[in-house]
C-alpha cells in the first residue's frame, strides 16, 4: 500500500484534460514526514491507523490491555487522555508496561487545558497533542468579545511567550506534537474575528504553526475536526490551502469527531475521511465511535485498502466545470431542485429515468444526455475509481449546459457489508461534498446490505436529507463520566425516531458544550453520577442524577415541542 499512496496533489483547479494532468485522477498531497516514536507519517509513508483508548489513564493495567488490543487490531498510533499532570506522570508507567509485553506503538497524551500536563506528558510520550483553544486561553464562554489590533496582537505574544519553553521540551526528548483544532471549541479570540466557522478553525491552527515555523520545529502533525462532515471536510481542504500558501506541509490527521455508534458511525466517518483521502488528503485517520476502541481500526483499514484501490486504478480524463471551486464547490442542484432522491428507495417512475455509461467517452456521454429531455441521468460506472469517473462526466455535463438532474448510482461487487458501507460513503462523499446534490443511488450483490437504510444514511451524513434523528456522540476516554457506550443505546432507543433532530451525547465537559457545537440538544457528564442537559450551547439543567437525566431529556424536547410519541 505505501507504493500505491505516494504522489502529489494540488487543490488548485486546473483546465488540463489527459491522464495525470487531470484534476479528476487521484494524486497524494506530498506531507513532509514526522517522526512519532518508531512511526512516520506524512512523505510516502503509509496512511497509519489509530485510536484513543477509553480507561482511566490512572488505570494502569486496563490502559495497558486496551492499548494492546488497539495494537493486535492493527493501530499503529495509541492515544490517551492526560488531565492532570498526575495522569500524565502515569504514561511512563503505561509506556513501561506495554514495552515489557512486546508493543513498541507509539503513544499520544491529549491535552485540553493544561500546559503542566502537556509539559510532563512530552517527557514520557512519543506525541502530545494540544488543542489550540484551550491550551494558553482560558476555558471557552461563548462570550462576544471585542478585541482591538493591539489586543489581539497582545493574545498571540502571550501564545507564543507560553509555547516556546513546550517546544524546547519537545526539541530536547523528540517528541512529536499534534496542534488538534476541533469545531464548536474555539478561543474567544478567534471568535471575536470569524466566529464559529471553518475560517476561524483554520486560523486557530495557523497561529500555532507559525509559532511552530518561526522556532524550527517541524514535527508536527495537525488535525482539525468537526462532527459536521460538511464542515470538517471544507475546513481541512482550506487548511491545505492556507498551509500551501505560507510553505508548510504539515501532515494531515482526519477524523470526524463524535460521529456515534454502529451503521450511522461508520457511514459518517467514512464519509468525511474518505471524500478527503480519495482527493489524496491524510497521513494518518482515526475513527471516532461510541464504541470498544478496537472495533475503530477495522473501518479505519477498509478506508484505507478503499484509497489504496482507488489509487491504483488508474488516470481519469476531464476536467472542473468552469466556475468549480474545489475548496468550497457550490451545490450544484439539477432540473427544479426539490428533494434529494435516493434512487431504489424513493418511488421514481422508470420512464423518468435515462442511465448514463460513464466509461464511454465523455463527448458520447453528452450527445446522450442532451437527447434525453428533461429525464433524469442516472450515472454509472464499472471502474474502481467510479467516483472520480462519474464527477469527471458530471463537470463535462454541466460545462456543456446541461441542467437535468443527476444521480450518480455506485456499484459494489464482491465486497463483504462492512466494506459495501465504508466504500459507498467514502465514494459518495467525495461526490456529494462537491456539491452534486440531486441524489445517490446504490447496488450491489451482497444480500446482507441494507440499501433502504444505507442510502439515507449516507445522504444525511451528507447533510442533504435527513430521516431519523442524529447522534453526535463521543467515543469516550479518560475524562468520561459514565459508560457511554450503554448510555448511547438508551437514549437511541428512546429518541431515534424523531427526525431532523441532532442530539449530542458527551462523557465529559471538555467534549461537551463546545465540540457538540452541531447538536440541538446535549447529554453531558457534569461530575461523577450526575448528567448537565444542553440546548444547543446553553446548559439548561445542571447535574441531575444520572438515573433521572433520560427522563428529563425526554421532558426538555415536549416542553421544547420536539417530542412526537413513537409508533
Amino acid at each position: 500500500m505505501k507504493n500505491l499512496l505516494k504522489s502529489n496533489m494540488s487543490l488548485k483547479p486546473t483546465n488540463e484534460l489527459n491522464g495525470p494532468d487531470s484534476p479528476l485522477t487521484y494524486r497524494r498531497r506530498k506531507a513532509s514526514e514526522v517522526k512519532i516514536g518508531n512511526v512516520n507519517i506524512g512523505g510516502e509513508n503509509p496512511i497509519a491507523l489509530q485510536s484513543m483508548t477509553s480507561t482511566s489513564t490512572m488505570d494502569t493495567d486496563g490502559s495497558v490491555a486496551q492499548a494492546a488490543r488497539i495494537i493486535d487490531a492493527g493501530g499503529r498510533i495509541v492515544r490517551l487522555t492526560a488531565q492532570g499532570v498526575r495522569e500524565a506522570a502515569n504514561l511512563a508507567n503505561i509506556r513501561r508496561e506495554l514495552s515489557a509485553r512486546g508493543y513498541s506503538a507509539p503513544l499520544v497524551a491529549d491535552i485540553h487545558f493544561n500546559p503542566k500536563a502537556a509539559e510532563e506528558a512530552a517527557l514520557h510520550v512519543e506525541k502530545v497533542r494540544i488543542n489550540p483553544g484551550n491550551f494558553v486561553d482560558p476555558g471557552r464562554t461563548f462570550k462576544k468579545i471585542k478585541f482591538t489590533d493591539e489586543e489581539y496582537a497582545a493574545e498571540l505574544a502571550r501564545i507564543e511567550a507560553r509555547l516556546v519553553p513546550f517546544i524546547e521540551l519537545c526539541k530536547a526528548n523528540s517528541t512529536a506534537i499534534r496542534i488538534g483544532v476541533n469545531h464548536g471549541s474555539l478561543s474567544d479570540r478567534i471568535m471575536s474575528r470569524y466566529g464559529d466557522t471553518p475560517s476561524g478553525m483554520v486560523e486557530s491552527a495557523m497561529e500555532f504553526l507559525r509559532v511552530f515555523k518561526r522556532h524550527d520545529f517541524n514535527n508536527v502533525v495537525i488535525s482539525i475536526k468537526a462532527s459536521n462532515t460538511v464542515v470538517m471536510v471544507e475546513t481541512v481542504r482550506r487548511l491545505v490551502a492556507a498551509m500551501e500558501s505560507e510553505q508548510m506541509a504539515y501532515p494531515l490527521h482526519l477524523g470526524v469527531t463524535e460521529a456515534g455508534n454502529g451503521e450511522d458511525g461508520r457511514v459518517k466517518s467514512a464519509l468525511g475521511i474518505g471524500a478527503l483521502l480519495l482527493q489524496g488528503i491524510g497521513d494518518t485517520i482515526r475513527v471516532s465511535l461510541s464504541e470498544d476502541p478496537e472495533l475503530e481500526i477495522p473501518v479505519a483499514r477498509r478506508l484505507v485498502e478503499h484509497t489504496a484501490k482507488v489509487a491504483s486504478a488508474g488516470t481519469v480524463a476531464g476536467e472542473y466545470y468552469r466556475g468549480f471551486d474545489p475548496i468550497i464547490p457550490k451545490s450544484r442542484r439539477g432540473g427544479d431542485g426539490g428533494e434529494v432522491i435516493a434512487l431504489g428507495v424513493d418511488d421514481i417512475d422508470p420512464q423518468q429515468l435515462v442511465y448514463i455509461d460513464c466509461d464511454r467517452s465523455l463527448n458520447s456521454i453528452v450527445e446522450q444526455a442532451q437527447g434525453a429531455g428533461d429525464r433524469i441521468l442516472v450515472l454509472t460506472s464499472k471502474r474502481v475509481n467510479q467516483a472520480a469517473v462519474i464527477q469527471a462526466a458530471m463537470h463535462r455535463l454541466i460545462d456543456s449546459g446541461v441542467a437535468n438532474k443527476m444521480i450518480p448510482q455506485l456499484a459494489y461487487t464482491g465486497l463483504s457489508a462492512e466494506e459495501v458501507v465504508v466504500a459507498a460513503s467514502a465514494d459518495a462523499g467525495a461526490i456529494l461534498l462537491n456539491g452534486f446534490h440531486d441524489g445517490l443511488g446504490l447496488i450491489t450483490d451482497n444480500p446482507e446490505v441494507d440499501v433502504a437504510s444505507l442510502l439515507p444514511a449516507i445522504l444525511q451524513a451528507a447533510r442533504l436529507r435527513f430521516s431519523h434523528t442524529e447522534f453526535i456522540s463521543c467515543p469516550g476516554c479518560g475524562r468520561t463520566l459514565f459508560d457511554i457506550q450503554s448510555t448511547v443505546n438508551r437514549i437511541k432507543a428512546a429518541t431515534a425516531h424523531l427526525p431532523g433532530l441532532k442530539i449530542g451525547v458527551m462523557g465529559c465537559i471538555v467534549n461537551g458544550p463546545g465540540e457538540m457545537a452541531d447538536a440541538d440538544y446535549g447529554y453531558v457528564g457534569a461530575a461523577a453520577g450526575n448528567v448537565s442537559l444542553y440546548k444547543g450551547k446553553e446548559c439548561v439543567e445542571k447535574n441531575i442524577p444520572s438515573e433521572q437525566a433520560l427522563d428529563r431529556l425526554i421532558v426538555l424536547l415536549k416542553s421544547e415541542g420536539k417530542w412526537i410519541d413513537p409508533q
